[in-house]
């Protein structure tokens, strides 16, 4: 567990645990001693990688498909 703010030190340096929290510190904000809610650090948000299936689906995967695929697919 890290390290434990009470609520009203925590208004009143907020600039300064979201600093630590952002440096990968744990803080446990507490009301009157009980340990009430932590403040971490966020992970970063996954990137997509744009094109990263080019080149590797066969071209006729994007043909249309026969007629009579079409039917099945449609419960004629």
């Amino acid at each position: 567990m890290g390290e434990v703010i009470n609520v009203h030190q925590a208004k009143t340096h907020l600039s300064r645990l979201l600093e630590r929290a952002h440096a990968g510190e744990e803080i446990v904000l507490a009301k009157a001693g009980k340990p009430y809610a932590r403040l971490v650090p966020l992970k970063p948000a996954h990137q997509r990688t744009l094109g990263f299936i080019k080149g590797k689906l066969d071209p006729a995967f994007f043909q249309p498909l026969p007629e009579e695929e079409l039917d099945a697919w449609e419960g004629e």
